[in-house]
């Protein structure tokens, strides 16, 4: 579903209308009001991984809708993923499309999935501002997470239920990390903290967590770095290193990525699927643009040209 701002606007007047056409209905039918396109209360549940920039939008889409009140639970990939599947929320919000399995399960509940891409986050690699390393190639990170490579470095990220594992154990093509030397901590937070304190760590953690930090970690971000990565594979440029950013996401020569999407599952043009709408606007398209992530559609630059 790809909404451009004009749409957006003519899908909050139609809303807007209809409400206010059934204000004079029945008082007992009133009570029992779903939520509109841009009214009302809704849980979602979302991505803890992508709390950031999640909130950022919410933030100014309630802003500018002061009847709506999407309320986000947030959580590892498997909380929000069980939530969709046993009816908790219809709303989701993930770094994945669902599969066939769980787009069957909701199926035979008649509630068909709409998925929106709205971001590109980065997976970051970090060390130490004290560390010698600046540098990684894609096959070493493949080799340290099957314990293949012989190093004293210590790997930390998230939370063994997040989505970030289940990337990187997908990239490194295992179903689980035995090794003594890879850490499982609690929040993406806690990774770059940790990092921060100590020089013999790599830590992985999304891109969207080290621009415009919050205050209780912003110094943390401060002692720590980001490293480049070398994709031996591409076929454009295998020899050089990458950082993540914008430039590289777009060009596709930071190989290190992941798209984000919007699901919603109620079936009719609730918050939710204003929300989804919001996202791809072009409003919500630039706040993702000044995150530092990248947008699914790339906003257009006004030019004014004065004679």
């Amino acid at each position: 579903m790809k909404i451009n701002s004009g749409l957006f606007i003519c899908a909050i007047a139609v809303s807007l209308l209809l409400q206010g056409c059934g204000a004079g209905g029945d008082k007992k039918q009133d009570k029992k009001q779903l939520d509109g396109f841009v009214t009302g209360t809704a849980n979602f549940s979302a991505d803890d991984s992508f709390s950031p920039i999640v909130n950022e939008e919410l933030f100014v889409f309630k802003g500018i809708f002061r009847d709506a009140n999407p309320v986000i639970a947030y959580k590892p990939e498997t909380g929000v993923i069980s939530d969709l599947l046993n009816d908790k929320t219809r709303v989701a919000i993930l770094s994945r499309t669902l599969d066939t399995m769980e787009t069957g399960v909701l199926k035979r509940r008649e509630l068909v999935p709409d998925v929106n891409k709205f971001a590109i986050d980065a997976v970051a690699l970090i060390v130490n501002q004290a560390s010698n390393d600046t540098t990684i190639s894609v096959n070493e990170i493949k080799q340290m997470l099957r314990g293949e490579a012989k190093t004293n470095k210590s790997i930390v990220f998230d939370n063994p239920n997040s989505s970030l594992v289940r990337y990187l154990k997908a990239l490194a093509g295992t179903t689980e990390f035995k090794q003594k030397n890879i850490y499982a901590l609690s929040s993406n937070k806690e990774v770059i903290k940790y990092v921060s304190t100590h020089t013999d760590a790599i830590g992985i953690t999304g891109f969207s967590w080290l621009n415009d930090p919050d205050q209780d970690y912003a110094a943390a971000v401060e002692k720590v770095k980001i490293m480049g990565v070398k994709d031996q594979s591409s076929k454009t440029a295998p020899k050089e290193y990458f950082k993540p950013s914008q430039t590289t996401l777009v060009e596709q020569s930071y190989p290190l990525s992941r798209s984000l999407y919007i699901i919603d599952c109620t079936g009719r043009k609730g918050l939710g699927a204003g929300f989804a709408s919001f996202l791809a606007s072009e409003r919500g398209q630039r706040i993702i643009l000044k995150s530092g992530l990248l947008p699914d559609s790339l906003p257009p630059r006004e030019i004014n040209i004065v004679h």
